[in-house]
């Protein structure tokens, strides 16, 4: 495994640790639950962070010496791939792995690199793709992969119009922890009103101003914004002050809680206190939150986009809407919120759906499908044609070969 900017070292003790740093370490735990021996290297961002960390026999994280020992920016982190690069060519020269599955496209730049003049099959992860800048690089890797694994139906069609050919595509969605995520257990205190419950990181693009909006034409129902800053550092964040002004304007401001940032341990007892969960996002590269919702037998409200149209089925575990249309959530909320029986009926369809295809076992085991494909004989990879790939890269990327 690589994952240059997410470092997975304490994920790797907590399941239920969000975002790709939490992907990884579950896949990564399962994985060798499963009998496989898994490195995952990362790029050291603290100095006092050890060479190594030995999980278990057999499940080992690297910290690989890459720039400065302190967190970066992406764009930040991007000048100090050769020397990563470098480092896995010296550490892959004793010890080759089978397969290297990359996560983001700086880890499949890595691996591209390093990979070069081996034979080793790489498999990558964009978990969405970035575009802008990006792009041309995404392009790059994503062709000289021999495989890639897309979160979603959407991201197929994408990596698809990048070049990438479908018949090396897998589609393997995030997995859920199943034994956190339940319908039984304890529940967030509440008031008498509906509840509706949004987990976000406060960002323009999650559509939470929709939702705002939506609400003033669902009468006796309460909103709580999960995410975004602790909420004693809330005031400071600029999107949280225009959506209370957008409350203010619409009257709503009465029925909104806005509770900043929990740990993702107390996410199972917020969203059982919740009637119905709500992913208003106008563009997603896969929906956790509405399958922990789902996992924990709660319908789903979400925007058609992404990996959310994948995961959520219409009128079976929740309802879908256009993105950035408060009129059509609004009246989806209304259709839930007045039918008890209803909400009852999509909450179990959706535990049922988590359960048979987004448990971590399930997740792993269609992921050991997609390398038994890449180092299958059939399969080009990177070392069939190294000079283009690789002559390519250094064109978009502007700088020289790295050493190794």
């Amino acid at each position: 495994m690589i994952s240059v900017r997410d470092n997975p070292s304490t994920a790797l003790h907590d399941p239920d640790a969000p975002g790709r740093r939490g992907h990884v370490a579950a896949l990564s735990r399962e994985l060798h639950r499963l009998g496989h021996e898994v490195t995952i290297y990362t790029r050291r961002a603290d100095e006092r962070l050890p060479d190594r960390v030995r999980v278990a026999e057999g499940l080992e994280l690297v910290h690989v010496p890459a720039g400065p020992a302190r967190q970066l920016r992406q764009d930040e982190v991007v000048p100090h791939i050769g020397e990563f690069a470098r480092y896995l060519n010296d550490r892959w020269a004793d010890d080759v792995p089978d397969v290297v599955h990359a996560h983001h496209w700086t880890s499949g730049l890595c691996a591209v690199l390093s990979a070069r003049r081996t034979s080793i099959p790489i498999v990558q992860s964009f978990h969405g793709l970035a575009g802008g800048d990006s792009l041309d690089v995404e392009r790059l890797v994503g062709r000289g992969a021999a495989g890639v694994v897309a979160t979603s139906g959407r991201e197929v069609d994408e990596l698809a119009r990048l070049g990438v050919r479908r018949s090396r595509i897998s589609t393997v969605p995030w997995g859920v922890d199943t034994a956190a995520f339940t319908p039984t257990g304890p529940a967030t205190a509440r008031t008498s009103r509906l509840r509706v419950l949004v987990a976000t990181g406060l960002a323009p693009h999650d559509g939470v101003d929709d939702l705002v909006v939506a609400l003033t034409a669902v009468s006796a129902t309460e909103l709580v914004v999960a995410g975004g800053p602790e909420r004693r550092f809330l005031a400071g964040n600029a999107e949280y002050r225009r959506l209370c002004a957008l409350a203010d304007r619409h009257a709503v401001a009465d029925r909104i809680a806005f509770i900043g940032r929990i740990p993702h341990s107390e996410m199972p007892a917020q969203i059982r206190s919740a009637d119905v969960v709500v992913c208003p996002q106008r563009h997603a590269s896969f929906g956790v939150v509405a399958l922990e919702a789902m996992a924990c037998g709660v319908p789903v409200v979400a925007s058609a986009v992404g990996g959310l149209a994948d995961s959520v089925v219409h009128q079976v575990t929740g309802l879908l809407v256009p993105p950035h249309n408060p009129a059509q959530l609004a009246r989806a909320l209304r259709a839930l919120l007045g039918d008890e029986v209803r909400r009852q009926e999509l909450g179990a369809a959706g535990h049922d759906r988590v359960s048979i295809r987004y448990t971590w076992d399930r997740v792993a085991q269609d992921v050991l499908r997609a390398y038994e494909r890449a180092v299958g004989p059939e399969v080009i990879t990177v070392q069939r044609g190294p000079s283009q790939v690789y002559a390519r890269l250094r064109r978009v990327l502007g700088r020289d070969e790295p050493a190794g």
